[in-house]
């Protein structure tokens, strides 16, 4: 009944895409880029709802006292990536507007990347480090100053259920250029949409949003680090069954040590 399900499900985001994204195409040159990006996330919003009622699988969110509440407050959020569930979940839950950084090659996705392509997100050439990471500085600080989030997977893909992939420091380093606090967040979307799969599982995905850690003055190694301290830390709290055969963390063990 799940594999059933989920190609229902499939088949449900494949069919609504394409009116949208062609319809987002259409509106860009017209629509102020907060309204287009809102448009766009109504899109995210039904496949949210359709996956409640048609996979059972719903969102909690722990830590909401830990966001701004200053409408105009920049943040940069980074959070554990274990499947395409909080790309969808997240610009849908979060109050402001969302920038992901993520690889350019997305937007030659028919229709979902074409209308990703009209937003305001930051898509880099990964093969061109030095030039990534100065396009991520540049298009960030003018998108953080309109009260726009920026959003960034540190581990750079997608991580099985239960493992740790390399924490980079390009949002640690986006911090401290921009002198704005990291949010970080821990995501078990792996326990009911795993990683490339095509049947999902019933079920409730834990956001644990965490307190802002400054970034002024700090070295980015070292506040990434405490970014990814806390991420596995909190991710074996959250979802202890898939992590009971897991070594602890190297950040986990060096901070302990220390």
């Amino acid at each position: 009944m799940n594999a059933l399900r989920s190609w229902v499900h499939l088949l449900f985001m494949g069919v609504t895409v394409v009116p949208w994204a062609l319809v987002a195409v259409a509106l860009s040159p017209f629509l102020a880029s907060q309204r287009l990006y809102w448009f766009c996330v109504a899109w995210v919003r039904l496949q949210i709802w359709a996956a409640r009622w048609m996979l059972g699988i719903r969102n909690e969110v722990i830590g909401w006292e830990n966001l701004p509440t200053d409408t105009r407050a920049p943040a940069i959020l980074l959070a554990k990536h274990q499947s395409t569930w909080e790309t969808f979940a997240l610009p849908v839950l979060m109050p402001h507007p969302l920038a992901f950084v993520f690889k350019r090659e997305l937007l030659y996705i028919p229709f979902f990347g074409w209308a990703l392509g009209r937003l305001d997100m930051i898509h880099i050439d990964r093969s061109k480090r030095a030039q990534a990471f100065h396009k991520v500085v540049e298009q960030g600080r003018a998108l953080l100053a309109r009260g726009v989030w920026v959003i960034m997977f540190p581990e750079g893909t997608r991580v099985p259920r239960g493992a740790k992939g390399q924490y980079k420091t390009g949002g640690a380093r986006l911090a401290v250029a921009t002198g704005v606090p990291v949010i970080p967040i821990a995501v078990t979307s792996g326990r009911c949409w795993p990683r490339r799969a095509i049947v999902k599982r019933p079920g409730t995905v834990v956001f644990s949003i965490g307190r802002p850690i400054p970034s002024v003055g700090r070295d980015p190694d070292d506040l990434m680090r405490e970014v990814e301290t806390w991420i596995e830390a909190e991710m074996r709290r959250l979802d202890p069954e898939a992590y009971r055969d897991a070594a602890p963390p190297d950040a986990a063990r060096s901070a302990t040590a220390g």
